[in-house]
């Protein structure tokens, strides 16, 4: 299913990324200017959770701006996470860990959080939230398994699991100590 023939386009990344396709990863992850592409993705994508969180009724700009935010800080920990846990606790022998490369495949593991913002209609946040949640763990276990050079699928699983969960318990003591208090 790959898709990548020579140099995509942002876009083309864009929907390759979303898609799964392996060869979009390997591409970012050796195009070191990718890099403020990756970024953008990530911003965008915390940016349409905070917009998305519009349709559980957190219709202020404080809120909107702190749920942004913790989702950037979300994504920074969970990178942190997969970066410590993958190449340091539970790299395979061919593994290197070159920073630039896995946080280029990382941001991009994060397109399917661009549909976040569909949260903004109501009644979707929930549905929005699980549904790209749930995308973006498979997109970054693609990713990582390219980033890391991973032969095992199963040990990129264990690394964002874990990196995920360590993450979101970030984010929640995030939310309940530093939240919007919620009526």
């Amino acid at each position: 299913m790959a898709i990548a023939t020579g140099r995509n386009t942002f876009l083309q990344r864009l929907i390759g990324a979303a898609a799964l396709d392996t060869a979009i990863y390997e591409e970012v992850e050796g195009d070191t200017s990718a890099t403020a592409q990756a970024f953008l993705v990530v911003l965008l994508s915390s940016l349409a959770a905070g917009i998305g969180a519009r349709g559980s009724g957190e219709t202020s700009v404080a809120t909107i701006t702190f749920i942004s935010t913790v989702a950037l800080l979300a994504w920074a920990a969970w990178a942190l996470m997969i970066y410590e846990i993958g190449g340091r606790l539970m790299p395979e022998a061919q593994t290197v860990v070159d920073v630039g490369e896995l946080l280029r495949t990382l941001g991009f593991a994060s397109t399917p959080g661009l549909l976040r913002v569909f949260g903004i209609i109501p009644g979707a946040a929930a549905p929005a939230l699980v549904i790209t949640a749930l995308w973006m763990l498979v997109a970054t276990i693609v990713a990582v398994r390219q980033a890391l050079d991973y032969t095992s699928t199963l040990r990129a699983v264990v690394v964002c699991v874990l990196g995920w969960t360590l993450a979101i318990t970030i984010a929640v003591v995030l939310g309940l100590f530093f939240g919007p208090a919620l009526s």
